[in-house]
């Protein structure tokens, strides 16, 4: 897969199948539109491109403070391999200001050479929002495309939406917003050295400091999957601040890999959160802390592997 940041560093040069959107999450709805471009770009030897507004920049430029689901990085993982190419475009000024016939001939047609544009029913762009998929459906012939809308996705009657997403991890129903994502919620850091308090207690952690603007559902300890050097191990792992060895209020997430036994310092990790296992709490000294943990490792060893197998 080509990663391109920024729309004028797109250099594509054949016709493609694309889909625009803020992407945050790449949940099952988000989900729909990608099978269809890969669908439609493999039916017609067409080139697959997925572009991704990045609201980043948009907020920190207007101090709004807002959470996403997904980092860059996160999403650009989780599309590898499946598309040709993903453009992350920073969602500017001059991006909302550009008006949206504008939009279509400049970017759809002049740059990304349009076969079929895939978007959802509520789709807008360009000044004011004006820009929507009836516009897109009138300018259809003039510039050479298809439009392909594609409806909703629901759960339970309601819209799928990152907001529905974010609800449901803020209010802690991981189960919820796992099903609304189609997969794991997933946190993806860099592992950095600790007080190395878990290895002198018998379970060594792997401690990650999430990404800049990333969700965190509440604050507490989880069952849990992580990736090292592509290879899954099972776990458990804490969202929050150790209140009972630190008074420090950074979030971190610290896991415990039950059969992993390497030097994971500086490597790139992926932990899905599978199950809620109880709240972070302070203990009164570190021996009651470790008889709880141990009672969470069990557990979680229990929900991974009900038959008790090892993680292979």
């Amino acid at each position: 897969m080509q990663y391109v940041e920024g729309l004028e560093a797109y250099q594509g040069g054949t016709r493609t199948a694309v889909t625009l959107g803020k992407f945050d999450g790449l949940h099952r709805g988000h989900e729909r539109l990608i099978k269809k471009v890969i669908e439609l770009a493999g039916k017609e030897d067409l080139e697959s491109v997925v572009c991704s507004f990045n609201m980043i920049p948009f907020f920190e430029s207007r101090k709004i403070e807002r959470e996403i689901l997904m980092t860059k990085e996160e999403q650009r993982l989780r599309l590898e391999g499946r598309i040709d190419t993903l453009v992350d475009c920073p969602f500017t000024e001059a991006l909302r200001m550009i008006p949206a016939e504008d939009f279509i001939r400049d970017v759809l047609a002049g740059l990304f050479h349009a076969a079929y544009v895939v978007v959802g029913e509520d789709f807008c762009f360009g000044w004011k929002k004006q820009g929507n998929i009836h516009i897109l459906k009138e300018q259809e012939e003039k510039y050479g495309y298809r439009l392909v809308v594609i409806e909703k996705e629901r759960h339970q009657g309601r819209i799928i939406s990152s907001t529905y997403i974010k609800e449901a991890l803020s209010e802690g129903k991981l189960a919820l917003a796992n099903c609304l994502l189609g997969y794991p919620y997933t946190i993806m850091g860099e592992v950095e050295h600790g007080k190395q308090l878990g290895r002198r207690l018998g379970f060594p952690t792997l401690n990650v400091a999430p990404g800049a603007h990333k969700m965190l559902p509440p604050k507490g300890v989880y069952v849990s999957r992580t990736y090292v050097d592509s290879r899954g191990y099972n776990g458990i792992s804490n969202v929050g601040v150790k209140p009972t060895v630190t008074d420090a209020d950074r979030m971190l997430l610290e896991s415990y890999l039950f059969d992993y036994h390497g030097d994971a310092y500086g490597k790139k990790t992926a932990t899905e959160l599978h199950e809620f296992r109880r709240p972070e709490r302070k203990f009164a000294d570190v021996s009651e802390m470790k008889a709880c943990i141990d009672e969470d490792i069990e557990y979680g060893k229990a929900f991974l592997n009900p038959a008790g197998r090892k993680n292979k």
